[in-house]
């Protein structure tokens, strides 16, 4: 009853009334002109039809494109209007003018691209180069020596790295996050950060409204504030129908003097850390960097404070102070929805494109489009031992249907999927042959490929990718594998929902 009376009281469950308010009111001006005009049907079905034609035409991924033509065909009436508020992604002059300004902060040549040594990684590995290169030029994100990779094999190891970090903190601590939730995790952070501002370092906090919309109460942020801490709300949740709801900061980015930096799949809630059981165990990873390598985490956090804060900071103050010994070399990247380029989805694809021996995933949701699924049944056929970890429990149980709607088609070429039993696996990992890992925020759906902010760490001949391969290799332990005859054996109305929800998972 009191979590029920939280909810109602709640911004979240205001937002959804409002939005119900104004789709039922939408619904009631449809049937209204309907009863009204004899001409509304076929108006609505001429655009109905100019609309598909629209809609093929746009250059947009043909799964999105496919779900939204199979819903004007069959509701015209209430598809059409649909598509336009939720469907065509065209942004305001407004919007433009704020994407071109992100996008400029990592072209600017003034910026500290000029303080490090460009690496040629055709001297490292050359199926690679390929890689990095393709990151660099869309991505803008540098390759890395002078970098000290740690991986992080827990939620629990994580976070004590973190706090331990923070503590040292001399000038500045960046923190950017999609969930912050009340509970040890979060406290114990504020409580770090209050005492770090008190001896005079700068917090800079940016959170996703989405993410903490469940959690914060509304204007929480001028609490923080109030407390000396920089904090800005990322896309605050407005109920009105606009697509713009949809782009959301997935990323996962701490900071600390510029030296090091962390990333990975962990939130600030005690569920990350298993302090509050949720989903049975819940299995997260991270990497922490420390020297050069930093600065791509710096950077891409304040492309990001400066397109939510509308501000311009001078990202030089921020550069990494230490270099440490190489281990190997990291490309940290960002990937964003407000360009046409899908760069985390292709850098995943690049790799199991060049993969000779193998290719482990893990990753809480499998929502593939058709690129991603004929990379990893190519990958199978031609003899490479591919391998996927999704969890058992899931956290939303229509996702993880869509996700085992794509198993059978993956087993029957050759792919091993398996299932973490001790609960969910929230981590997001690629391993292959020993020569590159990538570790972040990249969920493997249609989400993240096409309209989060997300980002990561590729690692190139780093010790650190030997880690993150036990580390897969002994969780394969503690898992279910799933096979064709187990899918045949599912009843038929489970095979049916789940179809029906793999059609339209581009809008989940």
């Amino acid at each position: 009853m009191k979590k029920l009376l939280k909810f109602l009281s709640g911004r979240f469950f205001t937002f959804i009334v409002l939005m119900l308010g104004q789709l039922l009111l939408l619904i009631f001006i449809i049937l209204n002109f309907m009863e009204n005009s004899t001409l509304y049907l076929s108006i609505v079905y001429v655009l109905g039809f100019v609309s598909v034609f629209y809609v093929l035409s746009r250059e947009e991924y043909p799964a999105f494109k496919m779900s939204w033509v199979i819903i004007i065909l069959v509701a015209p009436i209430f598809g059409v209007p649909l598509y336009l508020i939720f469907g065509n992604k065209r942004n305001s002059k407004a919007i433009d003018r704020q994407v071109y300004e992100y996008n400029q902060f990592v072209v600017n040549k003034e910026k500290a691209h000029q303080y490090f040594e460009p690496i040629n990684m055709g001297e490292v590995s050359l199926p690679y180069k390929r890689q990095s290169d393709y990151i660099h030029r869309l991505a803008k994100n540098m390759v890395f020596d002078g970098t000290k990779v740690t991986y992080l094999e827990s939620g629990e190891v994580a976070f004590d790295h973190i706090v331990r970090e923070m503590k040292k903190a001399k000038k500045f601590i960046l923190i950017e996050t999609f969930i912050i939730d009340f509970g040890y995790m979060w406290h114990s952070i504020l409580t770090l950060l209050k005492e770090k501002i008190e001896e005079g370092v700068s917090v800079y906090l940016l959170y996703d409204d989405f993410g903490t919309i469940q959690n914060f109460p509304n204007k929480y942020e001028k609490k923080l504030i109030k407390m000396g801490i920089k904090a800005v709300v990322f896309n605050r949740m407005k109920p009105h129908l606009n697509p713009r709801l949809n782009y959301r900061d997935h990323r996962k980015i701490i900071v600390v003097d510029g030296n090091v930096g962390f990333t990975g799949g962990l939130n600030i809630a005690d569920e990350y850390m298993n302090k509050k059981i949720r989903f049975g165990h819940w299995k997260d990873t991270a990497v922490k960097l420390e020297g050069n390598g930093v600065y791509s985490m710096s950077e891409m956090f304040f492309q990001q404070w400066c397109f939510a804060s509308k501000t311009n900071i001078d990202i030089t103050s921020f550069m990494p102070k230490k270099q440490f010994k190489s281990d190997g070399y990291v490309q940290p990247f960002g990937d964003s929805p407000l360009d046409n380029y899908n760069i985390s989805e292709n850098a995943y694809i690049q790799i199991i494109n060049h993969a000779t021996k193998y290719v482990w995933i893990t990753t809480p949701y499998l929502i593939l489009d058709i690129q991603m699924s004929t990379a990893l049944t190519i990958a199978a056929e031609s003899g490479v031992d591919v391998r996927i970890i999704t969890p058992s429990m899931p956290d939303k149980w229509y996702v993880h249907s869509v996700s085992r709607s794509h198993y059978k088609s993956l087993l029957r070429s050759g792919v091993k999927i398996y299932e973490y039993t001790p609960g969910f696996i929230h981590s997001k990992m690629f391993v292959c042959d020993d020569d590159v890992a990538i570790v972040g925020t990249v969920n493997m759906d249609y989400r993240s490929f096409y309209l989060h902010f997300e980002c990561g760490v590729a690692m190139y001949k780093s010790s650190a990718i030997y880690d993150v391969r036990n580390d897969i290799s002994r969780t394969f332990d503690v898992c279910k594998e799933i096979t064709i005859k187990s899918e045949n054996e599912a009843p038929l109305y489970i095979r049916l929902l789940r179809n029906v929800l793999k059609l339209f998972s581009p809008m989940m």
